[in-house]
């Protein structure tokens, strides 16, 4: 049972595929494909954007904390001269922190710069392909339409375009019923003059010609019988002279 289902599955994929292909513009899907590769275009820069103001933003505090550092050293340095170690002291604490700081946001940017370097670089091979699949698209889709228009030019020409043929099958089937019903015809005239239909009509009856032999034959006697009844009962010489006279014409 797997491997009838199976079997059928690969059928219907089959048919699918097949109904796919048939109504597959080429065209349509090579637009569709550069309409994708826009997009995923569009979403690097985008990408190369969102690098470059995060980068902005950690270059802002980078500056932040320069000017803290110099501020600070500034500070301790005026809390020496004037005696306060204490201050100075706490002045080069967050100096120290600050510097520090100053350090993790440089390496964040050297990193972020690179990974715009990085995407830009993407972003300009995906271009120049991009620019050449539009190109060679354009070209795709010409050769196509080119192909198609021949194709059907073709068909028209030699009759093996689907209307054509359909329309062949359809003049087939005519030719094939008329020479039917002129065999047809000829079979009955044939009959006909051959007295074929004449014998037919009889059968109903139920006699052949035998029977009707006999039923002449029992007709006639009986007549007969008839005749010589009268006769026997009217005598020779008591026929009416009517009749005597009409006998008498008729055999003259």
């Amino acid at each position: 049972m797997a491997g009838l289902g199976g079997r059928m599955s690969t059928v219907f994929k089959a048919k699918i595929s097949r109904l796919l292909d048939k109504s597959e513009d080429p065209g349509e899907t090579l637009d569709y494909g550069y309409n994708k590769q826009l997009e995923l275009l569009q979403n690097v820069k985008k990408g190369i954007a969102d690098v470059v103001t995060s980068k902005k933003r950690l270059q802002m505090q980078s500056q932040k904390l320069e000017q803290q550092v110099v501020k600070l050293d500034t500070q301790a340095r005026q809390a020496i001269s004037q005696g306060r170690e204490d201050l100075a002291r706490a002045a080069l604490e967050r100096k120290t922190v600050a510097q520090t700081e100053l350090q993790s946001l440089d390496a964040q940017v050297t990193e972020l710069q690179a990974q715009q370097e990085k995407l830009t670089e993407n972003e300009r091979k995906l271009r120049h392909k991009i620019e050449a699949f539009r190109t060679k698209k354009e070209v795709i889709k010409a050769q196509y339409s080119a192909a198609e228009a021949q194709v059907k030019i073709g068909e028209a020409a030699s009759g093996v375009g689907e209307e054509m043929a359909d329309l062949g099958l359809a003049m087939q089937r005519a030719e094939d019923k008329t020479e039917q019903m002129r065999a047809r015809a000829g079979a009955v005239e044939e009959l006909e003059a051959a007295g074929t239909f004449d014998d037919l009509s009889t059968l109903g009856s139920g006699q052949d010609d035998i029977d009707r032999e006999l039923a002449q034959l029992g007709a006639g006697g009986q007549v007969d019988d008839e005749l010589a009844k009268m006769k026997a009962e009217l005598g020779p010489g008591n026929a009416p002279a009517a009749d005597t006279k009409a006998l008498g014409e008729g055999n003259a």
